[in-house]
């Protein structure tokens, strides 16, 4: 196992500053999940790590060591591809074994390690076939066990399961975890997907514009946003953002709700008037406005379906939400401020 750290790294491609002074570092064989949308910076940042981009300034560290001007087949990393990137002409077992040529192995030990990392993902019946008789699952096993065939310290995977569909991503991501914690390797996932992103990860580190925004647990991020932009970027659908008297105001879908069914201790009424709703199954989605204490503000709850409450579109309704569950917001920066009695918000 290996760590990995980046100080102060950084890309530009001309005048695009897409990876602006970025300090992370992994614990070893952690599953760090790098999420953010499209552009922000992850997949660029991943490549520095790899060897297949050159910081503009900054240091990549593996295992302790400044690895800035080691090609990529020496930083002891694998990488796997969003496309797989399986070559069409070879069986899986030839792909798979394709890295342990290029070392030079032995047949037999070639043959050996092949079958080992086949079984790590129950391919073994797979191994005389072609890619274009594997379905996207299997291919997505091919191209792990491919880098899994050379036992590297590191694991780099740049968004293996967008390519699969959602029952299939389920299920890709339970075996990808349970596979991971087997054999402990320290792993590096890019994700724009939050579902995988809370599901796989250790640790998550939640990226806008070439920066880290904020890194910590799945429950760190999600229950003790740093700032706006995570509190809105996570959940779904994203935390309410009240405008209050000298700071933002938020609060999630899930904690504002009906004062009939959730009878609360220390927390005052909130009249609600619902224009829309979304029945969802498991959930419903309540879209609406407050009348007060923050007038004509739209916010969303989020009900499950144990809360049997007929709510009708166009009604008013009373809701609350603890205190607790309040999060406070600097409205010009957007960075969280210390808790401060809700009623000063809008005395």
């Amino acid at each position: 196992m290996a760590t990995v750290e980046t100080r102060n790294i950084r890309k530009s491609f001309g005048s695009v500053q897409a990876v602006n002074g970025v300090d992370l570092s992994t614990k070893e064989g952690e599953f760090l999940v790098l999420l953010g949308s499209s552009g922000c910076g992850k997949t660029t940042l991943l490549r520095m790590i790899a060897g297949l981009e050159k910081p503009t300034s900054g240091e990549v560290l593996i295992a302790g060591e400044v690895v800035n001007e080691m090609p990529p087949r020496a930083r002891k990393i694998a990488m796997v591809f969003q496309s797989y990137a399986l070559y069409p002409h070879m069986t899986v077992f030839k792909n798979i074994a394709f890295p342990l040529k290029a070392q030079r192995m032995g047949t037999e030990a070639i043959r050996q390690k092949v079958e080992w990392a086949a079984g790590l993902f129950g391919i073994e019946l797979l191994l005389h076939r072609k890619p274009r008789q594997l379905s996207g699952g299997e291919r997505q096993r091919v191209a792990l066990a491919r880098a899994v065939v050379r036992e590297p310290a590191v694991f780099l995977l740049d968004e293996p399961l967008s390519n699969l569909d959602a029952k299939l991503r389920a299920s890709a991501r339970d075996e990808l975890q349970q596979f991971q914690r087997r054999i402990g390797t320290t792993t590096i996932y890019v994700t724009h997907d939050q579902v995988e992103a809370m599901g796989l990860g250790d640790r998550i580190a939640v990226m806008q514009h070439g920066k880290v925004r904020q890194i910590g647990t799945p429950m760190e991020v999600y229950d003790e946003p740093a700032d706006t932009f995570v509190a809105a970027f996570l959940g779904s659908p994203p935390m309410n953002l009240m405008e209050g008297k000298d700071c933002l105001v938020g609060f999630r879908p899930e904690h504002f709700l009906p004062k009939e069914a959730f009878p609360m201790t220390g927390a005052a009424p909130v009249p609600f008037r619902v224009t829309r709703l979304e029945y969802l199954g498991a959930d419903r989605l309540l879209y609406g406005v407050l009348e007060r204490p923050f007038p004509e503000q739209k916010v969303i709850a989020r009900l499950p379906s144990t809360v049997s409450i007929p709510i009708q579109p166009g009604e008013r309704y009373e809701f609350v939400v603890q205190e607790k569950d309040l999060r406070f917001f600097d409205r010009d920066a957007g960075h969280r401020t210390e808790a401060r009695p809700l009623v000063a918000q809008f005395a």
